[in-house]
């Protein structure tokens, strides 16, 4: 059983440092320049792609009554201060500097802010889970919409392939996640270089269409954006929801930091994916100007005849791995979740024997693609689906905004009023942008977030359910150092070998100890009352392992790992040999406590949290599969709890 305090065993033991790397998440070794093409795959697939819809869905708003030169020049430059200033400036410059040992992302600021309060407050907690529910949210928008959009393109070649466009999209995404159980690490090496080829095309067609008007340039002046806003007034607000989808996928900037490091990530930006961005989205406004009728698809029509089947292949390809990343990031999310106690435990498949990164969930899997074919189904089109997306990803950015501000207070020291004064004008500038998708809420945009509510609560439920069981435990248990005394006093029958009592408490008795000698009436010869805990940092570098020899027949051991690695029991304990443990997988029997539970008419819960509860206690996967421990050496001992 895990449990996901920060403190480590205490009394009077033997601190052990640790003396391997098992379950720390190994970070591929290679070059400054590999790693910088390989964020240019992973990390900028969403963000790449929004190209394709971002300007036409702007734009399609003020285009009822034929366009203006003004409207034009005003939606292209909110677009590229939308990325100068978000992504830019909040996320490249300033936020990834606010890493969790080189981790980042909302449950990385999560542990960072809880870490720095020393304890688990409400209102952080809450903000976390939202920023984590949210995620799901775009999880299940992104490979929807961005597939429909690239696959749109069709219609562009000939109106005929108008009825095909829906069922190949449902092939694409059945298809890309039906592969992902043998692991993504055979194509992974072909996503910088094919996403790479993506932002010199669309960069290239760019600069050929800023010819059509040079004109365009002027949208850098933020005047043309600002004068646009005043002009349109509400319409200019309903835009601004629109707008964003530019800068949708902005988060896997910060989430992604751990896997290639802070300035691969800044220098792909700077040098390539921005540039790239502006590019095109200023030969679409200027292609836009000289062809008015283009605004049916402007990325498109950009491209001559003879090439639109290559970019359509293309987009496509940029699309599926776009929406790779956000398959495997919610993965990861979900990984590092059960390892915080927000979810329950879900079954972890690893499918690569070098990278221990790249994991496979098959729950997580099914219910994503669950989720997307019911978007493609229910919008039918991208530019439906764009009402969907944005609500999101701005309450994702908002928490992100709320989570810093905490850890530059708490953790950096800074003063409240300047760390308030830092992130103002973030949390305004997506605030204006939230309110602006909220207005898109009846036309699809409730489904990212009647998402997030239900996550929420299911973490909410599980934490909460979680707490209660083990304040119920703990009052009925019996200290271990007691149970201790009293066995070496009148000690029952010896069984041969060495077992061990997995538990979330290290200073009680665990049940399955208990159930065993009530009912066996046997102790084996040597016995380990073993807890796993997580920390609120990614990995754990030293201080693994804490050994304390509490008499002849019994050790404490408490294992700390990190909340993004995997933890595997039996090779750390095979590990703690050197520090005098013995411990042989094949005279070791492992007691676990198998819980059952049943609402009770006194629960602290309403009736329908604690059936959520129970509900979400018997989707778990056992601790047998979750620690790596081979069933075999396994024995479960039940217990009825009422919550």
């Amino acid at each position: 059983m895990s449990d996901q305090s920060t403190q480590a065993a205490g009394g009077n033991g033997t601190q052990t440092p640790q003396d391997d790397t098992e379950g720390q998440q190994l970070h591929p070794q290679a070059g400054f320049w590999s790693m910088a093409l390989g964020s240019i795959g992973v990390v900028y697939g969403d963000i790449g792609t929004s190209t394709l819809y971002a300007l036409r869905e702007s734009l399609a708003h003020v285009a009822h009554d034929g366009l203006e030169r003004s409207e034009v020049l005003g939606v292209v430059s909110l677009l590229l201060w939308a990325l100068i200033f978000i992504v830019t400036v909040k996320y490249v410059l300033f936020l990834m500097r606010a890493d969790n040992n080189g981790e980042g992302g909302t449950l990385s600021l999560l542990a960072l802010a809880e870490g720095a309060l020393g304890r688990r407050t409400p209102i952080v907690f809450m903000l976390g889970a939202a920023g984590a529910a949210l995620f799901y949210g775009d999880a299940i928008i992104t490979p929807a919409v961005s597939v429909l959009s690239a696959l749109e393109g069709l219609k562009v070649v000939t109106p005929v392939f108008d009825g095909y466009i829906l069922p190949l999209t449902i092939i694409v995404l059945v298809v890309l996640f039906a592969v992902q159980s043998g692991g993504t690490g055979a194509v992974a090496a072909w996503f910088g270089p094919i996403t790479l080829v993506w932002f010199i095309a669309i960069g290239a067609v760019g600069v050929w269409h800023v010819a059509d008007d040079p004109g365009i340039l002027a949208a850098f002046d933020p005047r043309q954006a600002i004068a646009f806003l005043i002009h349109h007034k509400i319409v200019g607000f309903v835009v601004l929801g629109s707008v964003f989808l530019a800068v949708t996928g902005a988060e896997a900037l910060y989430a992604d930091m751990g896997h290639f490091g802070r300035r691969p990530i800044q220098v792909a930006w700077l040098c390539v994916v921005f540039p790239a961005l502006a590019l095109n989205y200023l030969g679409q406004g200027a292609f836009v100007l000289t062809h008015p009728e283009a605004i049916e698809n402007p990325f498109y029509l950009m491209f001559p005849s003879w090439a639109l089947i290559p970019m359509v292949l293309l987009a496509t390809m940029a699309t599926v791995i776009a929406s790779q990343a956000v398959i495997t990031g919610a993965f990861s999310l979900t990984q590092q979740a059960i390892q915080l106690g927000l979810l329950p435990r879900f079954e972890i498949r690893h499918t690569s024997e070098t990278t221990a990164g790249q994991i496979y969930m098959p729950r997580v899997n099914w219910l994503l693609l669950a989720g997307v074919l019911f978007l493609v189904v229910l919008f039918k089109t991208s530019s439906n689906l764009a009402s969907a997306y944005g609500i999101a990803v701005t309450g994702t950015m908002i928490v992100t905004s709320a989570l810093a501000f905490v850890v530059l207070w708490k953790s950096w020291k800074w003063p409240w009023p300047l760390a308030a004064l830092t992130i103002a004008p973030f949390l305004a500038v997506e605030g204006v942008f939230l309110v602006a998708n909220a207005l898109k809420l009846v036309d699809g945009g409730y489904v990212p977030l009647l998402l997030a509510v239900g996550m929420v609560v299911a973490m909410w439920t599980w934490v909460r359910g979680t707490q209660i069981v083990f304040d119920k435990s703990r009052r009925e248990s019996v200290p271990l150092a007691d149970l201790v005394r009293m066995l070496g006093r009148s000690a029952p029958f010896r069984a041969p070998g060495t077992a061990v009592f997995l538990t979330s408490d290290p200073e009680t008795a665990p049940a399955a100890l208990m159930h065993n000698l009530k009912h066996n009436n046997v102790l084996h010869k040597k016995n380990i009352i073993l807890t796993v805990k997580t920390l609120r940092t990614p990995t754990v570098q030293e201080n693994r392992v804490f050994i304390e020899h509490l008499s002849d027949d019994f050790t404490r051991i408490v294992l700390n790992f990190g909340y993004m690695e995997t933890p595997n029991v039996p090779r750390t304990l095979a590990n703690c040999r050197k520090m005098g443990v013995k411990f042989d997988i094949m005279t070791t029997s492992f007691f676990v406590g198998r819980r059952s539970f049943k609402p009770s008419a006194n629960s602290d819960m309403p009736l329908w949290q604690d059936k959520l509860f129970i509900a979400l206690a018997k989707d778990a996967a056992n601790a047998t599969d979750f620690y790596h421990i081979p069933s075999g050496r396994v024995v479960e001992l039940g217990q009825q709890i009422t919550v």
